[in-house]
């Protein structure tokens, strides 16, 4: 597969088969995701991958939680988050036989001083950023979905999910990402904003 034809295959995947990932994919994904670029050359990154069943089900619960949760701040009507509230629980969206959480080491740092800590934590966070597209664009190559989601970063959603890990507070989650394979036909989609409107040269 040409790297084109992965990048614009890329889709957010949000309804997966119950067949479990291989082992040796898993290992490929995560192998892919560590060549990305890393700030300072501190690889404080770490993939969690969750498996279990029980954690599964209560990862899938956290997901609805924390989008009602981010809907609501938005100010979306109750109505409407009933209505997503059935795509996750009776149509299954995001019901994934993996989640992997990518967290950073906020302790592990190359500049000392507190000056410094707010754009190392931000380095660190665009590097992990870095690593999950390396993911997603492999799992494309291997025939997997995947689909990005932040609001399980809400403070209450991550130190669950660090519980769930055994993970120090050190430990920051930039992203959780659902992986499977495909239950819904990939349909590369256009942007809304054309080229022009997000190239400037000067």
């Amino acid at each position: 597969m040409e790297l084109d034809e992965v990048i614009f295959n890329r889709i957010s995947v949000r309804y997966y088969e119950e067949r479990s990932i291989e082992e040796e994919k898993l290992k490929e994904l995560i192998n892919s995701a560590i060549r990305a670029p890393t700030a300072s050359g501190l690889e404080n990154w770490l993939f969690v991958a969750y498996r279990d069943e029980n954690l599964r089900r209560r990862i899938h619960e956290m997901i609805y939680e924390a989008h009602a949760e981010y809907y609501r701040a938005y100010g979306l009507p109750e109505e409407k988050i009933e209505k997503l509230k059935t795509k996750i629980f009776e149509k299954g969206m995001y019901k994934a036989p993996i989640y992997i959480g990518v967290f950073i080491d906020k302790e592990t740092r190359f500049l000392k001083g507190e000056g410094y800590k707010e754009i190392e934590f931000l380095w660190s966070v665009e590097s992990a950023a870095m690593a999950i597209e390396n993911l997603m664009l492999k799992a494309v190559e291997l025939g997997l979905g995947t689909c990005y989601i932040g609001v399980t970063s809400l403070e209450k959603y991550q130190r669950e999910l660090r519980k769930m890990a055994g993970l120090d507070e050190n430990w920051y989650l930039v992203g959780l990402i659902p992986m499977g394979y495909p239950a819904e036909k990939i349909i590369p989609r256009p942007r809304r904003k054309s080229l022009e409107k997000v190239l400037k040269i000067v």
